[in-house]
């Protein structure tokens, strides 16, 4: 009887520690980070140009990226609210050389970045300069 009453306990114990973190979990995964999505930084057009950078990350973070004049890939990797972006190859495409530099000073703001936060349909990733982008949801 005594095991018996101890299963119970240690029943109730799961069932209260599981309904305290699923609802926060549940939260969680509605406002999670925007894995299988592409986003687009929420900046205005440059002039002479109909380009915006977007990101396209896949269910495991891995990413694609179109900036200004150059496109390529990266990783990202997340674990709660903290977020590491590692860029891989860019292939450079003829352009103007200040867009080259933006692209580039795009790429190294996300490589120095060390958070994220989401609010509704925008991400924004947060290191020396915050990185807003929003979510593509047509």
């Amino acid at each position: 009887m005594n095991s018996f009453a101890r299963m119970i306990q240690a029943g109730a114990g799961s069932l209260l520690l599981m309904a305290t973190v699923l609802p926060s979990s549940l939260a969680f995964a509605n406002d999670g980070f925007p894995f299988g999505a592409e986003m687009t930084l929420d900046v205005d057009r440059q002039p002479g140009s109909k380009r915006i950078p977007n990101l396209e990350i896949g269910d495991r973070g891995e990413v694609i990226l179109e900036l200004w004049c150059k496109g390529g890939t990266g990783q990202f990797s997340v674990a709660g609210n903290t977020v590491i972006f590692v860029p891989g190859a860019m292939e450079n495409r003829p352009c103007l050389p200040d867009r080259a530099q933006q692209d580039d000073e795009l790429i190294a703001a996300l490589a120095a970045t060390g958070t994220w936060k989401r609010q509704g349909d925008f991400v924004s990733f947060v290191g020396a300069k915050t990185l807003r982008f929003r979510i593509n949801t047509n």
